[in-house]
């Protein structure tokens, strides 16, 4: 067992078989599990092999983004008052990032917080949304704008979940991994950027980049857990991204993955880096080739709805902006990304 995060002091294992002994050191009152109807089926009866002892309790909720709001938090903190949990009791989140973002928000605010632990089952969840302490839910489709800052416990990665996920999933999470290189790390970009089929990495390999993944978001978040400064760099592709993931949930009926939203937002923000922050254009062309090898169907799905009249003004409500002007963070070049870069919102809109 390790302990990556010196600020929240969370536990990160890359052994399931950890949990156990972790729970019984805790001494917890109960034992809940959140789960969706996917983990429920697929991730679910290998956890419970770890728990035999523990006697869960069970909470599962609808999967897919359009359930993640507070709606679903009444239902959980119902089945939370309905099951007499208390302060004491813990809170595990098994599932990808609705159900970590969710659990996490609905765990912090019952009773004033109870603990709660991370079990992502999905990339992204694995190499972001477990990762940093952020809870959220979405509000009127407007992504994480109701949410705090409250860590986990303990964040405990099993990579063999990763079996049971159908590639779009992988990639939703391997955008955030080029994100990763883009912003911190040139080398780590340029390894991934040579896989050629994700869905052929093997197991060390995935545990090798998703240690990466972890250690350069870490680093970054111990130096500022509540991003008023030099976190913000993990928002590289998300002002875009997170419009244009909000648009076509209010307005498709096969909404984005995260991460297919962010990589259009990596793109369009890189080439923002050209025009407003000096990246120079062959880094510029190299940053498009590295996600247009993976993201191309995607690209063009979005560049042929053509949408961004319409997509555009919800950027307004991106939790950066401050005094009608957005918060950017644009590349000085690959592995090097500046905060805090401010475009007014009448020259975008």
């Amino acid at each position: 067992m390790k302990k990556h995060n010196q600020i929240s002091n969370t536990i990160i294992s890359f052994e399931l078989k950890e949990l156990k002994p972790f729970l019984i050191q805790q001494n917890y009152s109960k034992v809940v599990i959140l789960v969706d109807q996917h983990t429920f089926k697929y991730c679910l009866p290998i956890l419970q092999k770890q728990l035999v002892s523990f006697l869960p309790i069970i909470i599962k909720i609808k999967a897919g983004e359009e359930f993640k709001n507070i709606d679903t938090c009444e239902q959980i903190w119902n089945q939370f008052l309905k099951n007499n949990v208390d302060r004491k009791a813990v809170l595990i989140n098994l599932g990808g990032g609705l159900v970590t973002d969710l659990g996490g928000f609905a765990a912090s605010v019952y009773k004033r917080g109870i603990d709660f632990i991370h079990i992502p089952t999905s990339l992204l969840a694995m190499v972001d949304a477990a990762i940093g302490g952020k809870t959220g839910v979405d509000y009127n489709a407007f992504k994480n704008i109701i949410g705090n800052f409250s860590v986990p416990k303990g964040v405990f990665i099993h990579t063999g979940f990763l079996a049971t996920l159908p590639q779009n999933q992988l990639l939703s999470g391997w955008a955030e991994m080029l994100k990763h290189g883009l912003i911190a790390d040139k080398n780590y970009f340029d390894e991934l950027v040579t896989c050629d089929d994700i869905v052929k990495i093997n197991a060390k390999t995935w545990l090798l980049w998703i240690q990466k993944s972890i250690c350069i978001k870490n680093s970054i978040v111990e130096k500022d857990p509540h991003e008023k400064g030099i976190r913000k760099v993990l928002n590289f592709g998300h002002t875009i991204g997170h419009a244009i993931e909000s648009y076509y949930l209010l307005n498709s009926k096969k909404p984005l993955l995260h991460g297919e939203a962010v990589a259009y937002g990596m793109l369009e923000e890189a080439r923002m880096s050209v025009l407003y922050n000096g990246l120079s254009k062959p880094e510029f062309l190299y940053i498009t080739y590295g996600i247009e090898k993976y993201f191309s169907p995607i690209l063009e799905r979005i560049l042929k709805d053509n949408y961004s009249k319409s997509w555009k003004p919800l950027m307004k409500q991106d939790k950066k902006n401050e005094q009608e002007q957005f918060q950017f963070t644009f590349l000085n070049a690959i592995g090097d990304a500046k905060h805090n870069c401010v475009i007014a919102w009448k020259e975008l809109l």
